[in-house]
């Protein structure tokens, strides 16, 4: 998922250009006046429009989740009415993932500091994301997982290097969500250096730089297939998705192939920032988007799970980047959604504990209208539990511990 360098909504400003209110203008809706100007201008608009977003690609988690017919999340007790289910909301989650690597990369570019250093961006990180992952860890465990966790794999997820084994049991274990957090802190350590480099592409490279790694995400699920043995299945075999665990690992869930998600969110964000980009607008980014994902239903697994949306949400990114540096309409900008979004890390690392442990506690499965009702209270108390973490945990440790003593007495003097 994406955790990016956000205090209440904003991305703080670098220090290139003039730090200026955006204006219309170029292809990318980055004002003229030159490059570096224009780069920022375009750098220090507040991109709210992202923070929104963020908090819809999580609910496609949530629904995935709920949609999923293993008994230890299934509540409809017709089996017709659970596979209808599982049939609209099985790529969600994703989809949703895939948005939040694209987005991480995006945004961590974005708000890149001028002068600063791979330990000062590393340690922002650490405090912004494990206090919660730890706390969520833990509840997991005590609620549920410690029954079918052993303690050397509930020992590699505390230290997020468990998506590193190719067992669905491990990579999946404790907080199943958790693995794209292992994800994460790999994308991390390589952000200084990917950085570094990407900096010194030029500007009219770009185009091909993006395009390559685009490739490189749409083949992953070939080499899969060609390379790697197709049995034994991974449990959504039952589901109809007839690969094996390392099949799966490999396209789907393995750090080094994940890279290329946030690499090209990356790129996109520098080709945003230099007026390389050519913006299709949110609404036409939105709707390939829709159809891009029923066509996840029409083609093989490890295809669906990223390689159909990616371009889609490639697209969708930047255009609502654009929108913001634009200061045009954007529904994503509203006070609620921009809430919802801050607590969208908090919501993505609760919601499967809330809906697992209320399965755990309740008899028996449900009709279509009782079910609805259970769905919703648990995206009410997912919400509301998020919230908690936010505020008590994650806004207050992130403020207190992100920089150095040092660093803040040189920031106030």
């Amino acid at each position: 998922m994406a955790h990016d360098e956000m205090t209440g909504g904003a991305f703080p400003p670098t220090a290139v250009g003039d730090p200026g209110p955006a204006r219309p203008g170029g292809s990318a809706g980055v004002p003229d006046g030159g490059p570096q100007k224009a780069a920022g201008r375009a750098r220090s608009a507040r991109l709210d429009s992202l923070t929104g977003l963020r908090f819809g690609a999580a609910l496609l988690v949530f629904f995935n989740h709920v949609g999923l017919p293993f008994p230890h999340l299934r509540l409809l007790e017709s089996d017709s009415a659970a596979m209808n289910l599982f049939d609209v909301t099985g790529n969600a989650g994703a989809l949703g993932v895939t948005f939040f690597f694209v987005l991480s990369g995006f945004v961590l570019t974005w708000s890149a500091r001028d002068r600063d250093t791979a330990p000062r961006f590393w340690r922002r990180r650490l405090v912004k994301i494990y206090p919660n992952y730890v706390i969520t860890w833990a509840l997991a465990l005590v609620l549920f997982a410690s029954v079918y966790t052993t303690t050397g794999t509930a020992i590699a997820n505390l230290f997020m290097v468990h998506v590193w084994v190719p067992d669905f049991e491990v990579f999946s274990s404790v907080n199943q969500p958790s693995w794209s957090l292992g994800c994460e802190a790999f994308f991390y350590a390589c952000f200084p250096l990917l950085h570094s480099w990407f900096q010194r592409i030029r500007a009219e490279h770009l185009k091909y730089w993006i395009v390559g790694v685009t490739a490189g995400i749409i083949a992953t699920p070939w080499a899969a297939y060609v390379f790697i043995a197709d049995k034994p299945y991974f449990p959504g075999a039952s589901l109809g998705a007839t690969v094996s665990a390392e099949q799966y690992w490999f396209a789907y869930n393995l750090p080094v192939t994940r890279v290329l998600d946030f690499a090209l969110g990356m790129l996109v964000a520098q080709a945003v920032v230099r007026g390389r980009w050519f913006n299709i607008g949110m609404v036409w980014s939105g709707v390939l988007l829709a159809g891009s994902y029923v066509l996840c239903s029409h083609v093989p697994f490890l295809y669906s799970q990223r390689s159909v949306t990616i371009i889609p949400i490639v697209l969708l990114i930047a255009a609502a980047a654009t929108a913001d540096i634009r200061g045009t309409a954007s529904w994503f900008r509203g006070r609620t959604m921009l809430w919802l979004g801050e607590i969208s890390f908090a919501f993505y690392l609760v919601h499967f504990i809330v809906l697992t442990y209320m399965r755990k506690e309740l008899e028996g499965t449900f009709s279509v209208a009782e079910t609805t009702g259970l769905v919703a209270l648990g995206l009410v108390i997912s919400v509301l539990a998020s919230w908690a973490l936010y505020a008590l945990v994650e806004r207050p440790i992130t403020r207190r511990f992100s920089s150095s003593r040092r660093a803040r007495r040189a920031a106030a003097s």
